[in-house]
């Protein structure tokens, strides 16, 4: 016997806003998104909608809303990295969510492998080409072709229900 509840279909469609607190209930890792070979031409974007998509080939997603500033940077360059943040990089979360006319001020950032800035400090870093663009409602989802991989120990970096924590805080 199914113990479950029977779940019936809405009348009407799904609020964006009560969309948002339910995907707020799902824990994810921070990333950090940078595009640009040139310090004057680059681009950076907090993302936490990242995900594998293949092994063989190795295959990642992200999604960039289409009224991002940054979206015509990462339009122009081939390649971009992907920076998964560690627990005490809050403050560079923040820096790269919000609007502002340098974000890499102040951040130390590396060259990676294939021209594009690498985040300091980060957990790990994944050099991408770009493979696909699809369309997504208001976000345009970007599938990256893996190119180069590093990581570090370090503690990640989580955001759930509206907050960065660090995973061992999930925990408690």
């Amino acid at each position: 016997m199914n113990a479950m509840t029977e779940i019936t279909a809405p009348t009407s469609p799904v609020d964006p806003a009560t969309f948002r607190e339910v995907m707020g209930r799902f824990a994810t890792g921070i990333t950090v998104m940078t595009v640009g070979t040139q310090p004057d031409k680059r681009a950076g974007v907090t993302a936490n909608s990242f995900n594998t998509v293949s092994l063989d080939p190795p295959l990642i997603l992200w999604s960039l809303a289409l009224k991002a500033p940054s979206l015509p940077l990462f339009r122009e360059h081939d390649t971009f990295a992907v920076n998964i943040l560690a627990a005490h990089q809050k403050d560079v979360a923040l820096r790269f969510a919000r609007p502002a006319d340098d974000k890499f001020a102040g951040i130390e950032t590396l060259e990676g492998a294939h021209g594009v800035p690498l985040i300091a400090g980060a957990m790990a870093h994944i050099e991408c080409r770009i493979a696909h663009r699809y369309p997504g409602g208001d976000h345009e989802i970007i599938v990256g072709e893996v190119l180069n991989t590093a990581h570090f120990d370090r503690e990640p970096l989580v955001f759930h229900s509206g907050s960065f924590c660090g995973i061992r805080d999930l925990e408690q």
